[in-house]
């Protein structure tokens, strides 16, 4: 029998028809997730078409994009920044609450990032493949599934069908060696990658993780990792579960799982590409351009780049962190878990955020604000200067109040640098939580291992 990789074992499993010259392949969908931005078209389409969901129980559905992290005003509304926000809201609750959709409401102590909450209930589960109409889905390749966005009329037609056209990719196995140094974890090693990759290095592949370094990462650590495949141009990212991920997933769900010992790639497995890493000789990375291949240490000085630099301000030669920094996130579904709670507060202990810096601390989920708070994590982001926001998507995005300022140099663990990503003119610097903690300290760009 021919040597398989993970990619091909859950492909497989999956099919429900084969592709052909002519046609694309379809999927059978094991957990679709929606939001509020990109499912009101994919509703509208049903209805006008007559048509119910088809799996409800293989759906869920969460608030991120749109809901504010301020809490509510005085009258108990929410501060939504547009009308538009507050429909996009209202409007999934509708529509769930009309096909029978559990949705993870406003008043949910489960509610959060869509792809921070998926894992934490247990509904990501390996082998099987997942969606949502967010661009991030591939996060959930951190536990053996084939996970990747969608469109919206894709995501009508799953809704309607449970299945998904899909032609099929191609497989780059990326191999991370060597342990990783202290102050260097997954968002390190995707940029590191990235850089390495393009842009568009990735374009029609699914990448497989593999490697000593990968199997080091935590799961949040992974999911970062992960959910960065798509930067690099990639279809999706994954890692094969082994005993961290079954561990994780039975605390998760709350029962004990079947360990599916196959879903491994196979000894010899053939890759159409494959690249090595040395992740020992990896640093804390930032990004200096405006996409997220721009990337280099963070102690070192800006490359000669040939776009991105006359946008951010940065002159090639010069130290990145001569650069003084206006805001600093930490969140997002890239870095919004527990342990990147954890490493922001790592550093925080004991220090003030410099004078000038507006700090915003964005929990992903409902579950992790509550247990940053059981470990006084929020105290010590509060005795640093920063502020502790409600669960959301927040600055990620910039489209629920949470933006930068023209100008502003904003450090994010958020996944994306591009031109007015977080606010009209804002220029945005990718990293870590334990090097945007250290930058919110410095009042520049810093190197996160001169606080550890």
């Amino acid at each position: 029998m021919m040597a398989k990789t993970l990619f091909d074992k859950i492909w497989e499993r999956n099919l429900v028809t084969p592709e052909t010259e002519d046609r694309p392949a379809i999927l059978h969908i094991g957990l679709h997730l929606i939001h509020e931005v990109t499912s009101p078209q994919a509703f509208t389409v049903l209805k006008e078409r007559g048509l119910n969901v088809r799996r409800p129980d293989l759906t869920l559905g969460t608030i991120d994009h749109s809901v504010p992290t301020l809490p509510a005003r005085a009258d108990g509304r929410l501060p939504y920044v547009t009308a538009q926000a507050e429909m996009q809201v209202e409007t999934l609750r509708k529509n769930c609450q009309e096909q029978g959709i559990p949705l993870l409401d406003l008043d949910d102590e489960r509610r959060g990032i869509v792809h921070v909450v998926g894992p934490e209930l247990g509904r990501t589960r390996p082998g099987i493949v997942i969606v949502c109409g967010d661009s991030h889905t591939s996060t959930h390749g951190a536990f053996g599934a084939l996970a990747f966005g969608i469109g919206t009329t894709e995501v009508g037609h799953v809704l309607a069908t449970q299945s998904l056209l899909q032609r099929r990719p191609r497989t780059m196995r990326v191999t991370f060696e060597g342990e990783l140094p202290d102050g260097v974890g997954g968002k390190d090693m995707a940029l590191a990658m990235i850089a390495k990759l393009g842009t568009q290095g990735g374009t029609g592949y699914v990448i497989e993780y593999q490697g000593k370094a990968v199997r080091q990462l935590t799961m949040e650590g992974r999911m970062t990792l992960c959910n960065m495949s798509i930067e690099g141009g990639a279809r999706a990212g994954m890692v094969a579960p082994d005993e961290v991920t079954w561990a994780y997933l039975e605390k998760a769900a709350g029962i004990s799982l079947d360990r599916d010992e196959d879903l491994v790639s196979d000894e010899g497995a053939v890759f159409d590409k494959e690249i090595v890493i040395d992740a020992a000789s990896l640093t804390p990375m930032v990004t200096y351009g405006t996409s997220p291949d721009a990337a280099s240490a963070a102690n070192g000085n800006v490359p000669d780049a040939e776009e991105g630099l006359d946008y951010m301000g940065f002159v090639a030669g010069h130290p990145l962190a001569e650069y003084p920094v206006n805001k600093v996130f930490v969140g997002s579904c890239t870095n919004g878990r527990i342990e990147d709670m954890r490493a922001t507060a790592r550093v925080l202990t004991g220090r003030k955020v410099a004078e000038g810096v507006l700090m915003l601390i964005v929990p992903g989920s409902e579950a992790v604000k509550r247990q940053a708070e059981e470990e006084g994590l929020d105290q010590v982001f509060a005795a640093a200067g920063a502020e502790w926001r409600e669960p959301g998507c927040s600055m990620c995005i910039a489209m629920n109040g949470d933006k930068g300022e023209p100008g502003e140099l904003v450090v994010s663990t958020s996944n994306r640098n591009f031109k007015g990503r977080q606010g009209e003119g804002v220029r945005t610097v990718l990293a870590s939580p334990l090097t945007a903690a250290a930058s919110a300290v410095a009042g520049r760009i810093a190197d996160p291992r001169e606080y550890l």
